[in-house]
């Protein structure tokens, strides 16, 4: 099952136990093929070396570099070639375009205006919840 994370899993996953660390999890433990490009990834780099979250990063005794090595450690990095223009937020558009190049089962995502699209092009797009709800159905 492939699976495309967008940057607010990401950062959720590293700085919290929750849902969309159990999600990371299955990434690790290879029950899930998690998906994500070179643009969602250097998203992921900038958002980590805000102030607040570099804080947060600190208390938990993490490193931004050893952070970025996990996560790329238990990913199939795609690089996008189709450039999609279909989401409200232009910066959402990265998401879509990593699930189309992987063929994605699905996009897990905290953004409202991802959840809206429901599904693309086969892509089911849910939240945290209802993703690990639906995984555990199988």
């Amino acid at each position: 099952m492939r699976v495309v994370i967008d940057t607010n899993i990401l950062i959720s996953a590293t700085l919290w136990s929750g849902e969309s660390d159990r999600i990371i999890k299955k990434a690790e433990n290879s029950e899930i093929e998690l998906c994500l490009s070179e643009e969602i990834l250097e998203e992921y780099a900038e958002v980590l070396k805000y102030p607040e979250i570099l804080e947060k990063i600190r208390d938990n005794e993490l490193e931004v570099k050893m952070t970025l090595a996990k996560i790329k450690s238990i990913s199939i990095i795609f690089n996008p070639k189709l450039k999609i223009n279909d989401c409200k937020d232009k910066k959402d558009n990265k998401i879509l375009e990593c699930a189309l190049e992987s063929n994605a089962d699905f996009i897990i995502t905290y953004d409202n205006h991802l959840l809206e699209i429901n599904e693309f092009h086969g892509t089911k797009i849910l939240n945290p919840s209802a993703f690990l709800s639906l995984f555990n159905k199988f």
